[in-house]
């Protein structure tokens, strides 16, 4: 009796190959929840593609990836001096932004293996292209750290991104960097392509998550289970809440609440008037009490009859639907970054 994911072990394997053979030097990514298959799974499946490289978002990631995966591990959060979960072995490669942090690490006896990470238009991390230049000379004066090459992190965004990256590029060739391997994300392949073409004495490695784990989204199916079945007349009462029923129908109670992720929202990224129209009219039916579900039975996205519950959530049926049987399963629609399932099953 559980939210589950199916996929479709073959078409999915074919999808994930079909990605890697068209990215050569591709670095899988990692991190969170594992996109809903879980981090030690995704390292066991970078084994599997026999790539050299994974990538996590943070430190605590990288043991929990190391368990399945022997290859480096390239850490994207930004390496800082109070972090004390940082690993300093031979196959974990630091992100460093700032250059007190790279005369930090460099402190060190280890001799980490670091990436320089170049600040993009996302403004999140990264150096300033006089900073990469010091950053460079503070590496030629002191030693002391493994230089793997220089990271950007790049918006995911409608249009090109060339011509940023013709300008980061012609900073990190002022810089003088001596490793020539650049780790990149959010790049299409036509401008990949156009990059190893330029700048033929670079290495490219992308990054990709996404694209990669759920590319192919008809090979991936989560499905809940039908716990209960209630019929209910108009006016009657249910749930913690103690809401009454609008008409007559049935409750339905049904696997998967918010510990898994289900009815959780992250703010949305739709700047369009259709995105905006779609979320005025969902504010109209949170305001009025109803509020669709992500749960699909007879074809149609179901109304929470209350707020989901923490393993479970109760849908409102109106009279006329099929009504499914207990032990019945019934299509849900998540986020995989942000859904715990409670059983993965692959064919």
């Amino acid at each position: 009796m559980s939210l589950t994911l199916y996929v479709d072990g073959d078409r999915w394997r074919r999808h994930m190959k079909e990605v890697r053979d068209a990215h050569p030097g591709i670095v899988p990514v990692a991190k969170g929840n594992g996109y809903g298959f879980g981090l030690a799974r995704l390292g066991e499946l970078a084994t599997w593609l026999d790539v050299d490289t994974l990538a996590v978002g943070t430190y605590p990631e990288v043991a929990r990836v190391s368990a399945t995966f022997d290859g480096t591990v390239l850490v994207l959060t930004p390496w800082r001096p109070h972090e004390q979960r940082a690993v300093y072995d031979d196959h974990v490669i630091h992100t460093v932004g700032r250059l007190e942090d790279l005369r930090a690490l460099a402190g060190r006896s280890e001799r980490p293996r670091v990436v320089l990470e170049r600040m993009t238009s996302m403004r999140r991390h990264g150096f300033s292209a006089r900073e990469l230049r010091e950053a460079v000379q503070l590496w030629a004066q002191v030693g002391g750290v493994r230089l793997e090459g220089v990271a950007f992190h790049l918006p995911i965004s409608q249009g090109s991104h060339l011509t940023e990256v013709d300008r980061l590029m012609t900073d990190v060739v002022a810089a003088g960097m001596p490793a020539k391997r650049v780790w990149v994300s959010h790049l299409s392949d036509t401008e990949l392509a156009d990059l190893r073409h330029r700048y033929a004495d670079f290495e490219f490695r992308p990054r990709i998550g996404t694209a990669l784990w759920l590319g192919d989204r008809d090979a991936l199916r989560v499905r809940a289970t039908v716990l209960d079945v209630h019929p209910v007349e108009r006016g009657e009462v249910f749930g913690y809440r103690s809401r009454t029923a609008p008409k007559a129908g049935h409750i339905l109670v049904v696997s998967g609440g918010t510990a898994h992720g289900i009815g959780l929202e992250a703010p949305t990224g739709g700047a369009s008037l259709k995105d905006r129209a779609a979320r005025v009219a969902k504010g109209g039916l949170d305001a009025a009490g109803f509020v669709r579900s992500p749960y699909t039975i007879g074809g149609k996205q179901r109304l929470f009859a209350e707020p989901p519950h923490m393993q479970a959530s109760m849908l409102f049926l109106p009279s006329g639907a099929r009504v499914p049987e207990v032990g019945e399963e019934v299509d849900v629609r998540v986020r995989y970054t942000a859904t715990s399932f409670d059983e993965t099953v692959i064919s």
